[in-house]
């Protein structure tokens, strides 16, 4: 009897013992499908295996492959830009070389107001209004494209003035017998990367104090709306009176973009493979409060590639920016300028002048 009882207790404990075992088991993997154990990255925004394919296990196809985050600043202390840059590192063999070639894709998330000197200002425009970016839906004032997104926040995120935006910007880099080069490269498609830029702005205006009550969500299909780049023509852009000389052979692209009453852009680049896109000439038509507070503090009127009207009752700019190897005479500059504040104030139903600040005819 007594041996019987001792087998009988040392079956009973391996019994719980294993029921334990599985238990804990199980709880693994509901853990694991739930998202407790998977990384968070950058003030806890984004999460492994969450959408956009630059999160998910296809960004660590190549060899030796690692995703790490490293963060700099926290949104809202002292009004500063925050920063955090999601890195995958990987390494291929190099054909030419004995020694392989090494990759970094990053995408860089910023938080913070929009630069206050004028050409910093100009320069973070023409990366965020790129004419490869479509709307975001549902009224939000914001651009998505795959290797780039912006949000402008609401009022109450403002710095000083100066409104915040949530920014994304990838880029790959790579290391080889050619020496460093840079590439751009994809977050993911359009409604996963809008989804990731949100999910920023949720967790950034979180920590600055500024959310809110109701997050900012993406409810309505997000659209594609930018066309293929083309071969630049004249006049650029479709727009009257914007040529210029583009000389024999020209590699200028331009990429129109959004086309509608809230919003006109349109890029034009001098395009080189191999070597990132180099900017050559942006337009802008802007007409809602908070994409306009975007150019708010910068010098207005023809001459300076910055024209303001009001349109019932709805403060509209009319931005052009051209580059050195495109421009021309102060004269001709002007004269693109002014075309373009005309052709889009006539296309929404209004027609600014162009003579310092601007007015509704």
């Amino acid at each position: 009897m007594k041996s019987g009882g001792r087998w009988w207790r040392r079956r009973t404990v391996l019994a719980s013992a294993l029921a334990g075992a599985v238990l804990i088991s199980g709880g693994g993997l509901w853990a694991k499908d739930s998202g407790l154990f998977r990384d968070r990255y950058c003030w806890d925004a984004w999460q492994q295996d969450s959408g956009a394919r630059f999160l998910g296990d296809d960004a660590l196809g190549k060899s030796g492959s690692e995703r790490s985050a490293v963060e700099s600043g926290t949104p809202g202390a002292d009004g500063k830009t925050a920063t955090c840059t999601l890195t995958v590192a990987s390494s291929v063999p190099d054909d030419d070389s004995d020694e392989p070639i090494r990759f970094d894709d990053r995408v860089t998330l910023s938080y913070g107001p929009v630069p206050e000197a004028p050409g910093k200002r100009r320069d973070w425009i023409e990366r965020y209004f790129s004419g490869t970016a479509s709307p975001l839906p549902d009224g939000l004032d914001g651009l998505v494209a795959e290797d780039r997104a912006m949000l402008i926040l609401p009022e109450p995120c403002d710095v000083r003035g100066r409104p915040s935006a949530v920014t994304l910007w990838a880029e790959s880099w790579g290391d080889g017998h050619l020496g460093k080069r840079q590439l751009s490269i994809g977050i993911g498609d359009l409604p996963d990367v809008g989804r990731m830029l949100l999910g920023a702005a949720e967790a950034g205006m979180r920590k600055a104090g500024c959310a809110p009550d109701e997050p900012l969500r993406m409810t309505s299909p997000m659209t594609r709306v930018a066309e293929r780049p083309d071969s630049a023509g004249t006049p650029v852009c479709r727009i009257p009176g914007a040529t210029f000389d583009l000389g024999k052979g020209s590699r200028y692209e331009e990429q129109v973009g959004v086309v509608d009453d809230r919003l006109q852009t349109c890029s034009v680049v001098w395009s080189q493979r191999g070597v990132p896109d180099e900017p050559a000439a942006q337009f802008v038509m802007a007409a809602t409060p908070r994409t306009v507070a975007v150019f708010d503090g910068l010098p207005e009127g023809v001459e300076h590639g910055l024209v303001r009207t009001s349109c019932v009752d709805r403060d509209t700019v009319f931005y052009v920016r051209i580059g050195s190897a495109l421009s021309g005479t102060e004269k001709s500059d002007r004269r693109v300028v002014a075309g373009f504040a005309e052709a889009a104030g006539r296309r929404i139903g209004c027609e600014p002048t162009t003579e310092g600040r601007g007015t509704t005819r």
